[in-house]
């Protein structure tokens, strides 16, 4: 119910991801008899709230939150460096991996900037994602994964924009419209640490989520959310120049915010503090 809530209170524009995080979620932690662990992709350009929808799953479940010592966050170009070290990072992975899930069997692994992540080394986890009963004594259906990345977000965007050209609301367009398409742009993209990944290929992801451009109303709704949780009175006139700041494409429809609602805390620094 939390998880609902918040991502109908906190998440805007993302009609998709709040309707499949939720049942993806949910069902998983109601299943005794999960055959695999869940496995989640969430895939949109910067700032539309990835990283968001993984804390808020992570405080759906863990008290603590992404602060929880079951909760693991990998990010690409921290963790994983240096192209020439893969096996030493596979080696790593697997080995941290099996001693959490030894250790509490609901953990969730976050793994963000799939995008930059060296072709290959996700798919040392490919046995933890499978549909196996136990490996060497250890069963990994409880667990969780979300992965992040900005890869398949042209595709997101181009479903996006032919809606919006035809006349059509956003809130028309369904998970069927686009994800077959994001699974296949993805798997043939060099740089989406998915590229040729067995992982897609032997159907071990169970939702790409797709994450749909930011608008302008959408912008707004995050602005007037930021300054109410600092505790300020909102200004209309402040918020619609901060909005108005922001840069916005195709350019010249200007439709969609390029930065999503990512750069709204710095701008908010500049006016309030």
């Amino acid at each position: 119910a939390a998880l609902q809530e918040n991502l109908e209170k906190k998440l805007f524009g993302q009609h998709l991801v709040s309707k499949v995080v939720v049942k993806a979620v949910k069902g998983f932690l109601n299943n005794s008899n999960a055959k695999k662990p869940l496995a989640l992709s969430l895939h949109g350009w910067t700032g539309t709230g990835k990283n968001f929808v993984s804390k808020i799953v992570a405080e759906s479940i863990y008290k603590r939150g992404l602060h929880s010592k079951y909760v693991h966050q990998f990010v690409a170009t921290l963790h994983f460096p240096h192209a020439h070290s893969i096996n030493v990072y596979k080696d790593q992975l697997q080995s941290w991996i099996r001693g959490n899930v030894s250790i509490c069997p609901r953990s969730l692994f976050i793994f963000d900037e799939m995008d930059k992540m060296h072709a290959g080394l996700i798919d040392s986890i490919k046995p933890f994602l499978d549909y196996y009963e136990l490996l060497d004594g250890v069963s990994y259906r409880q667990a969780i994964f979300i992965f992040l990345s900005n890869a398949g977000a042209e595709k997101i965007t181009e479903v996006a924009l032919d809606f919006w050209r035809n006349g059509r609301s956003r809130e028309d367009i369904q998970l069927t419209d686009i994800q077959n398409a994001l699974s296949v742009s993805v798997f043939n993209n060099k740089n989406s640490g998915f590229w040729h990944s067995t992982l897609i290929d032997r159907n071990l992801i169970d939702y790409f989520v797709p994450f749909l451009p930011l608008e302008y109303k959408h912008v707004k709704k995050c602005i007037r959310v930021e300054i109410e949780s600092r505790g300020y009175t909102v200004d209309e006139d402040i918020l619609t120049r901060i909005a108005d700041e922001m840069t916005y494409f195709p350019r010249e429809e200007r439709i969609y915010s390029d930065k999503g609602c990512k750069t709204v805390d710095a701008k908010l620094d500049y006016y309030y503090d």
